[in-house]
Formats: C-alpha cells, sequence, structure tokens
C-alpha cells in the first residue's frame, strides 16, 4: 500500500507544490494544487559524525545506535559513525561496533553507510582536537582496515609515511579518501588528489578550512587545491564557527556541487552547555561552542538541519541548502540510490515546517520520527 505526503517538493532546481506517492521508493510525484506550507526535502547524508545526545562512536554498539537515533531527529537518514585516534585496538574495535551493527540495523534508525576513519592516519602536527596516538598507515593497518570491510571514508595527511600506499590500497577499495588533518603544502595536496584518481578513487576533504594549513597569497596550501580540483569534495562544517559565512560563500561558488556538509558532532550534541569529553580529553561546551582546556575548537555541536538553516540564513536558497546535505554527501559517497526525489530512490524523506524545523522523518518508507 502507497502512503503519499503532500506539501512543497524541494527538488535540485525548484520547489514545487505537490504530492510523493511512495513505499519503500518513491513512486510518483505529481504536482498538486492547496498544498500545505510544509517542505519535503531528501534525507540528510552526515559523512562525519563522532556523536550526538551523550553517545560517541568509540563507546561501544548502543553508544553509536543512540547518536544516530539522535541525529535522525535533526534530518539524518543516512549517517558515517566517526572513529577519533586512540590506540590502534580501540580504532578497531569501533571498526567492529560499526559493522556489526551494520548486520543488525534497528527499525527506528537511520541508515549507517559505514565508519568514517578520522584518525590515526594523521599529522601529529596538525591534530587539532585529535588525541595523540597518529600512526602511519603500513601495510597490515590498511589490512586491518579492509579486511573490516565497513570503512567508507579515510582521513588522510598526504605528507606522511606510507601515504602514498595508503591511497593506492584505499582508493582501489573503493574508500574515499579525504585529504585532512595535514600540514602539506598546494603541490603536495594536488599530487595526492591526482594520484587518487588515478588510483580510480574519489578525493575528497576533511572539514574545509580547519586542521590545515591556511590559504596566503604565495602558499595556497590544500584548501586551494581542493577548491581548484575539479574531481574532488570537501566536507564543511557550517556551524558558523568553524567557517566565517564569508568563507562558506567562497567556497560554494567555487565548488558548487563539490561542497558537502557534516556536523563533526560529538556527545555533546543535544546536551546543556558544560564540560563534557571527546577522545578522552577533557572540553567544554559554552553558547554551542566545544573547546579544548587551550581555547581551541573541539568538534561541534552542530545537526544538519542547523546547518542548512545557517545556509539559507547566509544567502542559499532552498534547493541550494538541501544539496549541501543531500545530493553531494550522495554523489561523493557514490550513494546513487538517495540524495534527490526522484522516482525509483530510496524514500528517505525529512519533512519541515515554514520555519525549516524538522516535524517528520521517513526512512524506507517507515515514519521513524514526528515532532
Amino acid at each position: 500500500m502507497l502512503t503519499q505526503l503532500t506539501g512543497q517538493i524541494v527538488l535540485p532546481d525548484r520547489i514545487m507544490p505537490g504530492t510523493i506517492s511512495f513505499d519503500e521508493v518513491i513512486r510518483s510525484i505529481e504536482p498538486a494544487t492547496g498544498a500545505t506550507d510544509r517542505y519535503i526535502l531528501p534525507g540528510f547524508i552526515d559523512g562525519h559524525v563522532h556523536g550526538g545526545g551523550g553517545a560517541d562512536t568509540m563507546d561501544g554498539p548502543e553508544a553509536i545506535r543512540t547518536l544516530a537515533r539522535f541525529h535522525m531527529q535533526h534530518g539524518t537518514t543516512t549517517i558515517l559513525p566517526t572513529t577519533i585516534t586512540r590506540p590502534w585496538a580501540d580504532v578497531m574495535r569501533a571498526l567492529h561496533d560499526v559493522a556489526g551493527i551494520m548486520e543488525n540495523p534497528g527499525s527506528d534508525e537511520p541508515r549507517i553507510h559505514g565508519v568514517h576513519l578520522e584518525g590515526p592516519f594523521v599529522s601529529p602536527h596538525k591534530l587539532g582536537a585529535q588525541p595523540p596516538f597518529t600512526i602511519a598507515p603500513t601495510s597490515d593497518k590498511l589490512d586491518d582496515v579492509l579486511a573490516a570491510r565497513c570503512v567508507r571514508v579515510v582521513t588522510l595527511a598526504p605528507e606522511i609515511e606510507h601515504a602514498d600506499e595508503a591511497i593506492d590500497r584505499l582508493a582501489a577499495a573503493g574508500i574515499r579518501v579525504s585529504l585532512g588533518h595535514t600540514t602539506a603544502d598546494y603541490e603536495t595536496s594536488v599530487t595526492a588528489l591526482c594520484r587518487i584518481c588515478t588510483a580510480g578513487g574519489v578525493g575528497g576533504g576533511t572539514h574545509l578550512f580547519n586542521a590545515m594549513s591556511p590559504v596566503e597569497g604565495r602558499n595556497p596550501g590544500p584548501v586551494t587545491a581542493l577548491m581548484c580540483h575539479d574531481a574532488s569534495y570537501a566536507e564543511m562544517i557550517f556551524d558558523t564557527h568553524h567557517v566565517h559565512p564569508a568563507n562558506f560563500r567562497l567556497a560554494s561558488r567555487v565548488m558548487r556541487d563539490r561542497l558537502v556538509f557534516v556536523t563533526d558532532a560529538m556527545r555533546g550534541a543535544g546536551q546543556p552547555d558544560g564540560p563534557s569529553s571527546l577522545g578522552g580529553q577533557d572540553v567544554v561546551i559554552k553558547d554551542g561552542v566545544v573547546r579544548l582546556p587551550n581555547g581551541s575548537l573541539a568538534g561541534s555541536v552542530l545537526t544538519l538541519d542547523q546547518a542548512l538553516r545557517n545556509a539559507v540564513a547566509h544567502g542559499a536558497s532552498l534547493p541550494e541548502a538541501s544539496a549541501l546535505v543531500s545530493s553531494n554527501p550522495a554523489r561523493y559517497l557514490g550513494l546513487h540510490d538517495r540524495g534527490t526525489l526522484d522516482c525509483g530512490k530510496l524514500s528517505d524523506m525529512v519533512v519541515m515546517d515554514a520555519a525549516l524545523a524538522v516535524r517528520e522523518i521517513w526512512v524506507g518508507g517507515r515514519k521513524t520520527y514526528e515532532a
């Protein structure tokens, strides 16, 4: 039996009053008169999220389910739980925890596409909020990653030892290689991005502008490499703290459909201000900003519905903002069955009111949340 939703349907190039008929997939989209002022958008995809609702990816299976359900209530219908730089045994335990959940998904949870491995293959000189447990991506460590069969994105500093071998093996396995937590210069970054393409992979950048060398007049750095390399994507944490709105506008004009919003959220997302933790480190949440004791930013408490509202507030149309949290990440991750509202695609949808607050979530034709 088909279910129907009527409202303002957010399509890639316009907003259309209409009715969507669906079961597990979208069966038809028809124009409708008298549609309500609620918006129907494709489900959001978060490819970089450590935690939320008091839970963290590194805490075990139930915590992973908790953070996934928390972000689903904010529009995320596909999620990649993300690790942090910890001792290798801890990282591998988290990979196996996520793999187990992927084999036994819950009916009230978003789709878990796999893991984003952020660390430990990063520069010890650009840790950001990562704990100091960096290691090189040696052959045996890559064997472990590939054997886990759940890693979809790996953050990698291209200047570290064994990076070239890692790029070749990860890209050949279909894993997205995302440059980040890096001191690499422009030339090294471009060489790495080209190597990813040559190996048959898709390149990316982890939280553009953050934990990477800045843009300077004579030193363009990895930011410029990522923005100018037409085959590469880049994440952005658009909570307006990690990235100034002017830099968001710059990146969106240059990169267009290669810019991908992520939350990089930690366990404190959805929690009140006060002390929290990230990767075993003490952090403090104050006025929506997470910082280490030394004042450095330490992840975020962002949700993708807020990121979408931020984009609209700073000049993006609703279809443009929707693309940043849906079709762009779907394209980056190779998820061709979702990301837009089209016949035959998965019926993963977000219903928002006129103020762009989440009212309903649908995953595979099931209503998984109602405000």
